[in-house]
């Protein structure tokens, strides 16, 4: 079996030590890196195989460490997690190499399964269902979080929306 490493990039201390842990008891070599500059600082010493990125990381975007990673090793698998989950986000995540996009909570097998899924299912089912103007204000506004690099201040701008509407909003729609 070739070796399985994972470097998991998240903020939150003891979500990534459980999924450390529970990588590791399924034989992966694990490194944890809370932001993109110690993932950077982490790859100088290690070589991953594969990556679990949080999109939205203490003062830093995700994105950017999906990027930086997949611009190191292209073949590199990389899941992005977020309990900000939007149509944007995933889009933006999968141009910049990663491999899937789930929201949070995921656990274990879920990133694992994948990791996996190289291909999508053309079988998938096609649901109808209409747009309601609440589900477009959330895309739009994580189309602008994504723009302005996950700057809440910024985003209210261009919104024309008060930083703590804007923050309310995000925190009532916030998948745990």
């Amino acid at each position: 079996m070739a070796e399985r490493k994972l470097i998991i990039v998240e903020d939150d201390e003891k979500f990534a030590a459980t999924l450390k842990r529970s990588f590791e008891r399924r034989d992966y070599q694990v490194v944890h890196a809370h932001g993109l500059d110690e993932a950077m600082a982490a790859l100088e010493t290690f070589a991953p195989t594969y990556a679990v990125v949080d999109l939205k990381l203490a003062g830093e975007s995700g994105l950017a460490c999906v990027r930086a990673l997949s611009e190191r090793d292209p073949a590199m698998l990389i899941v992005v997690l977020t309990g900000f989950a939007s149509i944007a986000t995933a889009v933006e995540a999968i141009k910049l190499g990663a491999r899937h996009y789930l929201a949070k909570p995921s656990n274990t097998d879920d990133i694992e399964a994948a990791f996996h899924k190289g291909e999508g299912d053309v079988d998938a089912a096609i649901v109808e269902r209409a747009t309601s103007i609440k589900d477009l204000e959330w895309e739009r506004i994580h189309q602008t979080l994504v723009e302005s690099d996950f700057n809440i201040s910024e985003t209210a701008r261009r919104l024309g929306m008060h930083r703590r509407t804007l923050a309310r909003k995000l925190e009532k729609r916030r998948i745990s």
